[in-house]
């Protein structure tokens, strides 16, 4: 097989200057087509705000950045306008967009963390929501009233909001020792018996927080824990001087958003080197062949343990954040279906891939809350509009007919087709992928 150049300026001595021209013209007509997308589906989200096509088009228009054949800084140069400039723009106009962005940065960064436990070490986790639900409760507990009932140290809770930031860095060591607690106890187990053992400790952590009320009144049990203090806005200040007066209403989504884009940035990074390392070289051998990978010198307690740890390190600060953003949380929040749909996110993407995470978070997240919910709010106004077509009457329609109802058996019909024509997943790894090609089972993407 011969090795196919990479896209570039061309360098031989013949055609250097012509050659070099139609490499320029043609970067310049990709950069020129992201523009005009970029700028003519933020421009059609502002005037129809509350268009889901529109907006749906402007993140289309992410995939089509990192698809297109540009160079690693021109596609971040874009990234970096998109959701640095015009996102926070189009989530000032219209609230719900910024919701939903932030929704889809939380659940990249879980995704991403499982992906290293499932996708690269090969250790099925249905307990992954588990750590999430213990940062979460970190500073639900400490940021609100509510340790002031089982620690009576007069005016010391809620603690000032400025210690929101410690909590991040508390919220990511507990949940990785609570990673490494449930790796203990599974080392030895594989396959199927791993799986039931991460369901039973996730179901665990979630029935301790429903009933940790009594004879200490630590969680508030079923009745959640509110309010719960979120950080200072530290810049509010400076934008004061500059002659900005936003109340918090406006600077908090925004907060948020570059919160959690700054976060899901730093997974990404620390994935990106993990992967190409001797540690995500450790837990490919362990996925593919635990006894091989043993013969060859991989200490299986160490980098099983670590998998878990980091992985449930993510989840953990962004639970610090969720509390912080939701201002209310209970056990509801934390459901064994919540881990099934980060497991989905991945599966979808694509295990052990990175853009397959960010790809299966970003589209099980807009499926579910902009989709499925865009669709049934449509129906009910047709419904009430009493508009008739084809003679039958639309008022008449059942009330059970709605899209949003019917969430997880869209996820499930959707990952059955996806096992059945393409289960290497939307973005598949490379090894993944090239397995596949040579198994005759699906195309190379």
């Amino acid at each position: 097989m011969t090795d196919v150049p990479t896209a570039g300026p061309p360098t031989g001595p013949a055609d250097v200057a012509p050659g070099l021209r139609r490499w320029q013209s043609h970067t310049l007509l990709l950069n020129v087509l992201i523009a005009v997308m970029l700028v003519g589906s933020a421009m059609l989200v502002w005037v129809v705000p509350r268009s889901i096509l529109a907006f749906m088009a402007f993140q289309s228009s992410l995939l089509v950045i990192y698809l297109l054949p540009l160079a690693f800084r021109a596609k971040l140069a874009w990234a970096i306008v998109a959701l640095g400039v015009l996102m926070p723009i189009l989530g000032t106009h219209n609230g719900y967009y910024m919701e939903v962005a932030i929704q889809v940065g939380i659940f990249v960064a879980l995704a991403l963390g499982l992906n290293i436990v499932v996708g690269l070490a090969g250790l099925l986790d249905l307990g992954y929501v588990a750590f999430y639900a213990v940062g979460a409760y970190l500073w639900a507990i400490f940021g609100s009233p509510q340790a002031a009932k089982f620690l009576p140290i007069a005016g010391a809770f809620p603690l000032p909001s400025g210690w929101f930031f410690a909590f991040l860095i508390l919220g990511l060591a507990v949940a990785a020792i609570t990673g490494i607690l449930l790796g203990l106890p599974v080392l030895r187990l594989r396959g199927d018996y791993l799986a039931i053992v991460t369901l039973g400790f996730g179901e665990v952590i979630r029935v301790l927080a429903n009933n940790l009320d009594k004879p200490w009144n630590i969680t508030n049990g079923p009745k959640g824990i509110t309010p719960i203090s979120r950080p200072p806005l530290f810049f509010e200040p400076a934008l004061a001087a500059v002659g900005i007066d936003a109340p918090p209403s406006v600077l908090y989504p925004l907060y948020f958003y570059f919160m959690v884009l700054g976060i899901a940035a730093v997974v990404i990074v620390i994935n990106r080197r993990l992967e190409g390392s001797h540690v995500g070289r450790a837990w490919e051998a362990i996925r593919e062949d635990e006894v091989a990978a043993q013969a060859m010198g991989v200490p299986l307690v160490r980098m099983k343990l670590l998998a878990f740890a980091i992985g449930a390190s993510f989840a953990g600060v962004m639970g610090v954040i969720f509390s912080a953003k939701q201002l209310f949380i209970n056990p509801e929040s934390f459901t064994f279906l919540e881990s099934i749909g980060v497991l989905a996110m991945v599966i979808l993407g694509g295990m052990g891939s990175i853009p397959g995470a960010i790809i299966g978070a970003s589209a099980v997240t807009i499926l579910n809350l902009q989709v499925l919910k865009g669709l049934s709010l449509w129906l009910n106004e047709l419904r009430n509009s009493g508009m008739t077509v084809l003679g039958y009457n639309l008022a008449d329609l059942p009330s059970q007919f709605e899209p949003a109802k019917y969430e997880r058996m869209v996820f499930g019909i959707i990952l059955i087709l996806m096992m059945i024509y393409r289960p290497a997943g939307i973005f598949p790894a490379r090894r993944r992928k090239l397995e596949a090609f040579h198994r005759g089972e699906e195309p190379a993407a």
